[in-house]
């Protein structure tokens, strides 16, 4: 596989340029770009150190802890555009995310790939617990905007609700639908280019997008129960 020099890797940002210059003159909105752009950059390369550390020091705790951030740091940025008690929405996406997400992940690690001794496998782990939390932040943001559009307008809890799941849920059915005829989802992908033999990688990419799609459907509809209002 061909590496990319740091030339390439600067090559490649430069369009968004062009990206920025349209947001700024159709909607005034550029500046948020650049900086999810710039944010983009330090992440990704802050957690390649952080990655190597971890690959090289094994330690549970230590990925428990990368886990945890990794929850937290989701359920902020999915309750993001909740505008009334953002607080009580972000707990609720907490464990939402916390509990489903984990549980899912689990399921995965321990009885789809079954990993035996030792339990901890960081270059395996700490993966997957991104593809899982990071999509079920996707489709928390999605059901959170919706449930209060609705409720907003005077839709009734049950109503709002199911229009909460449906919004939220396009993305993964959108998924599933294309891929395999539109696109040849990034796991796949990357393993394919790595030169892994295909038929296994399409094996692993089946399995990342049923954990995906189980843990944005079961974090939604526990963040949607914790959501229900008090009776009065």
């Amino acid at each position: 596989m061909a590496e990319i020099s740091l030339v390439a890797l600067a090559l490649c940002l430069v369009p968004v340029a062009g990206v920025v210059w349209i947001g700024w003159a159709w909607a005034k909105k550029g500046a948020g770009l650049i900086v999810a752009t710039l944010r983009m950059l330090v992440q990704l390369l802050a957690v390649g150190f952080v990655l190597i550390f971890l690959f090289e020091n094994p330690n549970p705790l230590l990925g428990l802890a990368i886990v945890g951030v990794m929850i937290v740091a989701s359920s902020s940025i999915a309750v993001r555009t909740v505008s009334n008690d953002r607080l009580a929405a972000f707990w609720k996406a907490s464990l939402g995310i916390g509990i489903a997400g984990s549980l899912v992940l689990a399921f995965v690690l321990y009885v789809v790939l079954n990993l035996g001794d030792p339990a901890y496998h960081p270059r395996i782990m700490i993966p997957l617990a991104g593809m899982a939390f990071s999509n079920a932040m996707t489709a928390i943001t999605l059901a959170a905007e919706r449930l209060e559009r609705e409720l907003s307008i005077g839709a009734n809890f049950e109503d709002a609700r199911a229009a909460a799941w449906s919004a939220a849920l396009i993305p993964q059915i959108n998924a599933l639908l294309a891929v395999g005829i539109v696109s040849l989802p990034g796991m796949m992908t990357g393993q394919i280019l790595s030169g892994v033999d295909p038929l296994i990688a399409v094996r692993y990419q089946i399995v990342v997008m049923a954990m995906i799609l189980q843990a944005a459907g079961y974090s939604v509809a526990l963040f949607l129960w914790l959501s229900r209002p008090a009776p009065r």
